[in-house]
């Protein structure tokens, strides 16, 4: 029998560019349950791949703010994730559900 070889899915190799982050983020606010939880892990998952440092500085944040705000106990205020929004480059909109 052959042997199968597994490597651990990362979805940090799958976020090269702007536009893969934003339709990553769109996809997870769509099908977040409500509490909030897959787009902070989201904004988590983009952060890192564009750096914690970085952005908490373009975001007016300290790195240690950013990671607590995203962190899967963080409860960041709306206020935060706007920066946090602004400071990854993309922009929210809203449109009818139906």
């Amino acid at each position: 029998m052959a042997e199968v070889k597994l490597t651990r899915w990362d979805v940090l190799d799958y976020l090269d560019s702007e536009e893969d982050m934003a339709l990553y983020l769109d996809a997870c606010m769509e099908e977040d349950s409500g509490d909030g939880a897959l787009i902070r892990s989201a904004l988590n998952n983009i952060a890192r791949a564009k750096g914690m440092g970085r952005l908490a500085e373009s975001a007016g944040m300290t790195r240690q703010g950013l990671y607590k705000a995203l962190s899967s106990e963080g409860n960041p205020s709306f206020t935060t994730v706007i920066k946090i929004i602004k400071a990854l480059g993309v922009k929210l909109h809203v449109q009818a559900a139906n």
